[in-house]
């Protein structure tokens, strides 16, 4: 039997229809609506043609989503979704079982079933955006914390020194602001991000490589900390960004440069992996299929 997947992000909203194993039958996207009642009206649209072939319905949403009653107190960018009884609302479409889960959280949830995370008791996924999201494997569970806001790294303040929102590491690690900062520096469209992934793989300005290095550096800092915290094994990297095999040499070049430069860290800490998800584009709506099969489990 088949399921329903929805990945709700900024611009589209993306659809799966997926069997048990994580397989894909048909994939699809639609722009995201601008208000709940569009919204409603896309989401219903879909459940009703694909009811009486599907087993269930699980969706990934950003922000900070109850999976025990499938409510969304927030919505991220967003904010049409604020404060919406999602389950309660298609159970009068539908009595199909329904799931919901964070997008971070999803992406750490799929890489932990069949992708990167496989066989890993304590790991995270730290996804590179926006901001920057993710999700924790502890001790064989997805951690979702006392409020359901468990990996919500961006939230992080990173230096003390400046203005709101700058010290946030959502602000000074965003992989967006990365890009808009090194296609200025090389004078090409701030779409074109691939002019700076080739730059670096040949011969990078000496500008564009320190703002890399500085990139990848202030990453690797949110992974040790991480690290320190909770004693992970591995980390992932998800995101559009994540692609790009230089990222992750040059985030794993960074944290063993910090290890290196503090003995103590090499000493005391046993160093993790560092990996790019396996599942990009695909992650979150795995990882609501996943957690679909969980709660029809329970």
């Amino acid at each position: 039997m088949n399921y329903l997947c929805a990945d709700i992000g900024g611009t589209f909203i993306k659809f799966g229809l997926i069997d048990h194993s994580g397989n894909f039958l048909h994939r699809w996207k639609k722009q995201t609506p601008r208000s709940l009642e569009e919204f409603q009206a896309l989401l219903l649209f879909e459940v009703q043609s694909y009811e009486a072939s599907i087993k269930g319905i699980g969706i990934s949403c950003p922000g900070r989503v109850d999976t025990k009653t499938g409510y969304i107190h927030t919505g991220g960018a967003l904010e049409f979704l604020y404060d919406f009884q999602i389950k309660k609302w298609l159970s009068q479409y539908t009595s199909l079982p329904f799931s919901l889960i964070n997008d971070g959280k999803a992406a750490a949830l799929s890489e932990w079933w069949i992708g990167n995370l496989k066989d890993i008791e304590n790991g995270a996924a730290i996804v590179l955006g926006t901001g920057i999201g993710g999700g924790l494997i502890l001790d064989n569970h997805l951690y979702n914390g006392a409020h359901f806001q468990a990996g919500e790294l961006s939230f992080m303040i990173q230096d003390h020194s400046a203005t709101a929102p700058t010290q946030l590491l959502g602000y000074s690690s965003s992989s967006v602001r990365f890009i808009q900062n090194a296609t200025t520096l090389l004078g090409v469209s701030q779409d074109d991000y691939h002019s700076v992934f080739a730059n670096i793989e040949a011969t990078p300005p000496q500008p564009l490589e320190t703002l890399f290095e500085q990139y990848c550096s202030s990453i690797a800092q949110l992974i040790i900390n991480l690290q320190a915290i909770l004693d992970l094994e591995k980390v992932v990297i998800g995101g559009g960004i994540s692609s790009q095999d230089s990222l992750i040499r040059m985030i794993n070049q960074q944290y063993k440069k910090l290890r290196q430069q503090e003995p103590l860290l090499n000493q005391t800490m046993a160093p993790l992996q560092i990996d790019a998800c396996a599942f990009r584009n695909s992650a979150n709506l795995l990882g609501a299929l996943y957690q679909l099969l969980l709660d029809m489990e329970a």
